[in-house]
């Protein structure tokens, strides 16, 4: 499998397949390539509707122009904690914002989500996101109140009475039980269409099927989600020390 970043005969061929309606895997056995780096050319250049093989490139070839304008001179290379390669935290960082843009995300409100949740701590402020993300401040204020809306990150303010942006378990818990209601109340709203167009007929028969089907996913992952947090979040206590006192054996 060929590797290294995608050539201009590759995009082209990407564009071709994507304008026949190809699946991205078919694109990418075709290429040779995995069916993510595929995803996240499309995705990151246009999509599908918009995907283009020039601008593709010539995007590319800015991203690389920047990255090396602002890339430290010798001997002065980034030191990442924990012994991190920048290049791989970087990729995977660019995958994993590809994922979120192609789950419906905002390009800006997805980066901001995946810094949140590559960050050591969970947390930073507007200012923290401003610097790495290099955006204005008012498209880091956009993108946390479409993620504060969709209950995927949530405030707080620090000692220095700063905003503070914060993912962990308990917002990841929230955003699901958020998700779970939203489609409870989409099953009320189908049931209530129910009597409006006549309990016998197609229509409502559509509908009634519609509510009992959200009816049972809503309880499972509210459920699940329950379960989860009760088992997968509680933080691991000490081991009893089980090691015998002198002289504890005897009578």
């Amino acid at each position: 499998m060929p590797g290294g970043r995608l050539t201009q005969q590759e995009r082209q061929q990407i564009a071709l397949g994507v304008a026949d309606g190809l699946a991205y895997a078919e694109i990418a056995r075709r290429l040779d390539r995995p069916t993510s780096t595929i995803t996240r050319e499309v995705t990151r250049n246009g999509g599908p509707a918009g995907y283009r093989a020039d601008l593709a490139q010539r995007s590319t070839e800015r991203r690389t122009h920047r990255r090396r304008q602002a890339a430290p001179r010798a001997g002065q290379a980034p030191q990442l904690a924990h012994g991190r390669d920048p290049e791989a935290v970087r990729e995977y960082e660019e995958m994993f914002t590809t994922f979120f843009m192609a789950s419906g995300l905002p390009k800006i409100s997805a980066r901001v989500l995946v810094s949140l949740y590559t960050t050591d701590t969970g947390t930073l402020t507007a200012s923290e996101l401003v610097q790495r993300l290099e955006v204005s401040p008012a498209s880091i204020s956009k993108a946390i109140s479409f993620l504060d809306n969709q209950g995927l990150v949530r405030r707080e303010r620090d000692e220095r009475r700063r905003e503070r942006y914060i993912v962990d378990d308990d917002v990841f818990y929230q955003s699901t039980i958020a998700s779970a209601r939203a489609s409870d109340q989409l099953a009320e709203t189908a049931r209530q269409g129910v009597n409006v167009l006549g309990p016998d007929t197609p229509a409502a028969v559509r509908l009634e099927n519609i509510a009992r089907f959200l009816d049972f996913i809503t309880e499972t992952i509210m459920r699940a989600a329950e379960q989860a947090r009760e088992i997968l979040y509680v933080k691991a206590e000490p081991p009893a020390d089980t090691t015998a006192k002198p002289g504890s054996d005897r009578g």
